[in-house]
């Protein structure tokens, strides 16, 4: 979290988008674990630079019978009964995996959750990760789940080495 609000307090585009989830996490009445995985997860892609306009989608628990998902090849959907428009939510009242389109898996709990599911699904099924993503999907499974000690690109390495002067 301290490289989250090191890069926060900068100026720019990438900062302004990791402020609005940082000021809505430092808002939460309860700060566990669950509400630290979920902030760290949504921020990593814009951490790392990516668009993340067609992999995380929002509904209304009044619209999640027919979710708008688009042609995301890969997303997760956050069903929620308050605003859409907040850029994270901590307690959604489910998330769903979507692959090809489709809704695959829902009634997750947790954004946490719903990541390993996901990362279980491209596996199984032999998906590529989502091109405007492949950054956050290769440190996630290189760095957080410790999948595969290979080389990693130079942008990975630098966040990598960073996350290690913080801890």
């Amino acid at each position: 979290m301290t490289l989250y609000r090191q890069r926060a307090s900068k100026t720019g585009k990438t900062s302004d988008a990791l402020a609005d989830i940082l000021r809505i996490h430092d808002l939460q009445n309860q700060h566990d674990v669950h509400t630290r995985h979920t902030t760290v997860l949504r921020a990593l892609p814009m951490l790392l630079r990516e668009d993340i306009s067609g992999f995380f989608k929002t509904c209304r628990v009044e619209d999640s019978d027919e979710p708008d998902v688009g042609d995301a090849p890969v997303a997760i959907l956050t069903v929620v009964s308050d605003d859409t428009k907040k850029p994270i939510h901590f307690n959604p009242i489910k998330i769903s995996i979507v692959l090809e389109s489709e809704v695959m898996v829902t009634n997750l709990p947790r954004l946490a959750d719903a990541f390993l599911v996901m990362f279980g699904l491209i596996y199984a099924l032999h998906l590529s990760y989502p091109k405007e993503l492949a950054n956050t999907f290769e440190f996630i499974q290189k760095i957080l789940l410790g999948l595969e000690d290979g080389k990693l690109k130079p942008r990975l390495q630098a966040l990598k080495n960073d996350l290690l002067i913080h801890v």
